[in-house]
């Protein structure tokens, strides 16, 4: 017989570890793991309303829910129920007959050799960015705020071509409102009404107007248009069957790209830039590498990625230590077994990439910046779960190839312009819809030419 004796932290009497989860989630994760294992059974809320839920540490259960029984684990949690509520039911969210349609209808749009034709869109983004940190006084910028602002450009660019001033304005507004929405509904044991007038509601509900507005205007001037953006080809796309997106499901997946399109590569290349600034051995080795394929000073091209191998480890070690989705649920429909320990039905379940990335079993020295864990003998040495920034099974991130591209495109391009120095030696973190630096993340830039 299975163990179903599941440790975990007990928290305080009446309310579990709720205090503790508000406060710092990812310590909370990083505790339970270190006092309890691979399977931790967390209880957080009062009396009547009190949520429990699993994590999964472990490489080999995050591969059993993300892969080898990801039909037993759906994503029908609280959280992603409030990201369908505020941003559509996209790919990142839908399921079964829905998740599957949309899949086969932009599948096409994210091949290995669609995705490369995006390349100068995003050296047009990245040289823009070098351009304005060649000017700012005293040399120092906020990473987080900047590599933010550089990764929704370029989205934006590959989904709206010309559109792009228009969308940026007002997801610049609205994202950090419905993200701190979702957030707080998300990870409540009380969900309120979302048509009750709240103050909160009604600056969420305005912020989601304004999105909707704006993506369905230029969504309506588009209409048969041809266009070679992606937008334009979302809109074209047909399935085997000849049916397309409508409408409605056209903003729904645009809104999808847009969070997680933006999000996570900002979050990777701003602990990318951090940890580089902290190790200048490291900086040095990416910069030569940049110089030698960039040093003529021309814009990087999809060709140039495979040629710079040492900023892609430098960028696959920086998403190991913060990875932008630092945990991710589910929630399962039968009764399962995760490393002997019996998970009931309908229990909601979290694979933890923030704690995974860091497993002693799997991962030596785990809190050391060392990129050359990534040569392709030590990735190939490894559990195939032991690293998962971007899920894994039948619901990996479909913009994988996206995101590396334009992380390591927009990386090369500032090292060969600047070199980088941290300001901010240690960085607070919080949970939100991905990993957030609760403290500024400041970089001190000098020009190199």
């Amino acid at each position: 017989m299975p163990d179903t004796r599941i440790p975990g932290p007990p928290g305080l009497p009446l309310i579990g570890s709720m205090l503790d989860l508000r406060r710092d989630a990812l310590k909370a994760y990083r505790d339970a793991f270190g006092a309890h294992g691979d399977v931790v059974r967390f209880s957080a809320g009062p009396p009547g309303l009190r949520a429990t839920f699993w994590m999964v540490y472990s490489p080999e259960g995050a591969q059993q829910v993300l892969a080898t029984e990801s039909a037993n684990f759906r994503k029908e949690n609280a959280f992603y129920e409030e990201i369908r509520q505020s941003f559509g039911n996209g790919l990142l969210t839908s399921q079964d007959q829905d998740y599957q349609r949309q899949r086969r209808l932009i599948q096409p749009l994210f091949t290995r050799r669609r995705v490369d034709t995006y390349a100068d869109a995003i050296g047009i983004e990245a040289e823009a960015l070098a351009e304005r940190w060649a000017g700012v006084p005293g040399g120092v910028v906020e990473a987080g705020e900047e590599m933010s602002a550089f990764a929704l450009r370029a989205v934006s660019r590959i989904l709206f071509g010309t559109d792009v001033d228009e969308a940026i304005r007002t997801v610049r507004e609205s994202f950090p409102v419905l993200g701190e929405f979702v957030r707080t509904r998300g990870f409540s044991p009380v969900r309120l009404p979302r048509d009750w007038p709240l103050p909160l509601h009604k600056r969420a509900l305005a912020a989601e107007q304004a999105l909707y507005a704006v993506c369905d205007q230029i969504i309506a001037r588009r209409a048969g248009a041809e266009s070679e953006d992606l937008l334009g080809l979302l809109a074209h796309a047909r399935d085997e069957d000849g049916n397309q997106l409508d409408a409605t499901e056209l903003r729904e997946q645009v809104l999808i790209f847009l969070l997680a399109g933006h999000e996570t590569t900002a979050t990777s290349l701003t602990f990318a830039l951090h940890l580089l600034g902290l190790h200048p051995e490291q900086r040095r080795l990416a910069q030569a590498e940049v110089d030698a394929v960039l040093g003529d000073g021309r814009r990087p091209t999809a060709e140039d990625y495979n040629a710079l191998p040492y900023v892609t480890k430098v960028l696959k070690e920086a998403m190991r230590l913060f990875p932008a989705a630092p945990a991710m649920g589910r929630r399962s429909v039968e009764e399962t077994v995760i490393g002997g320990v019996t998970i009931p039905a309908g229990s909601d379940v979290l694979v933890a990439p923030y704690i995974t990335h860091r497993h002693p079993a799997h991962w030596e020295d785990p809190e050391r910046f060392d990129p050359e864990r990534f040569t392709p003998e030590r990735e190939a040495a490894r559990h195939r779960y032991a690293w998962f920034p971007f899920g894994g099974g039948p619901r990996a991130c479909i913009g994988q190839h996206f995101s590396m591209l334009e992380s390591v495109l927009g990386l090369a391009v500032l090292l060969r312009e600047f070199e980088v120095e941290a300001v901010d030696t240690e960085v607070e973190l919080g949970q939100g819809i991905t990993l957030e630096a609760r403290t500024p993340v400041r970089i001190r830039v000098a020009g190199r030419r």
